[in-house]
């Protein structure tokens, strides 16, 4: 199959008509009827039965469908990355960042950087660890700020500050004498808490470490992300594990907060393109990232 064989096909799939993949792909209809007619007699076998005015793909087009998505997907990366590639001065400063750093710490950096530098144009966006890597090196962001270990091979990653695990409770939850002192795993058993199903490789260690604490800690409800417990357990609805950077949203005043007592340092990373060396105001904004991280992490 040539490439306007699959782009035809797919297009067809896509919508169901040739009328419709014609607008689709912005060519005539004659013209993708005929191509889809090459595409068949290339290949010995149909690729579409008409049902009730409809193109239905055969059993041998499904079995096509799945390799055939992967290259019209790897398409559009190569023409996402190519029209980045040509206009690499359209975003000075693109910077992706997980939601949890998204919060304070990257806003507050952006904004330094502007008081400097107030030509500066930005665009700031979230994403989770992988779709961040998939950003980096098609080229749409130059700095990635995540707290998870990417491990990519196409790009560098730089640690800028380390932090402890945190246990967050309702105000009032813990004396001041025990504010002063990291809580052991094992004063978990028995407590209430919020539950994080967060599929990283931090989630997945909390979990490991809570899976041993018996009784087991009572968990009525489960989120997806760090926001939503801190507001949780804001609300009273009982302990959470977190990162320091959510830990130190409120201040101390919405809620209470202790490192866990727990050989486990959470690092912020910096990542970028190894074939593309940070510039001055790159330099300059990672070097706020990381004043503002150290003193977030400071104790009170």
């Amino acid at each position: 199959m040539r490439l306007r064989h699959i782009e035809v096909f797919h297009a067809v799939l896509t919508t169901g008509s040739l009328t419709g993949a014609a607008d689709l792909l912005n060519i005539s209809q004659p013209a993708a009827s005929k191509a889809l007619q090459h595409a068949e007699q290339q290949l010995g076998f149909a690729l579409f039965s008409r049902v009730r005015g409809r193109l239905q793909p055969t059993q041998e087009a499904l079995l096509l469908r799945h390799r055939v998505d992967k290259i019209i997907q790897d398409l559009h990366d190569l023409q996402r990355l190519t029209a980045n590639i040509g206009d690499p001065e359209s975003s000075p400063l693109r910077v992706t960042c997980t939601p949890t750093l998204a919060h304070a710490l990257v806003p507050d950096a952006t904004t330094l950087l502007r008081k400097s530098f107030p030509n500066t144009t930005a665009e700031l966006f979230t994403q989770h660890s992988a779709e961040m890597c998939e950003s980096l090196m098609l080229h749409e962001a130059d700095i990635g700020l995540t707290l998870q270990n990417a491990g990519h091979q196409g790009l560098h990653q730089e640690p800028l500050c380390r932090g402890h695990i945190m246990v967050i409770a309702p105000p009032g939850w813990w004396s001041p004498e025990e504010l002063a002192q990291p809580l052991p795993v094992t004063a978990l058993a028995d407590q209430p808490m919020v539950g994080i199903a967060v599929h990283d490789a931090l989630g997945r260690m909390l979990q490991g470490h809570l899976s041993q604490v018996v009784p087991a800690p009572r968990t009525a409800v489960w989120v997806q992300t760090y926001q939503l417990a801190y507001s949780l357990v804001a609300q009273g609805e009982g302990l959470a594990l977190v990162d320091p950077f959510t830990a130190s949203w409120g201040g101390g005043k919405t809620v209470q907060t202790r490192p866990l007592k727990l050989q486990l340092d959470v690092v912020l990373y910096a990542l970028y393109r190894l074939d593309s060396p940070l510039n001055p105001l790159q330099k300059r904004f990672l070097g706020l990232v990381r004043q503002l991280a150290q003193r977030m992490l400071e104790p009170a």
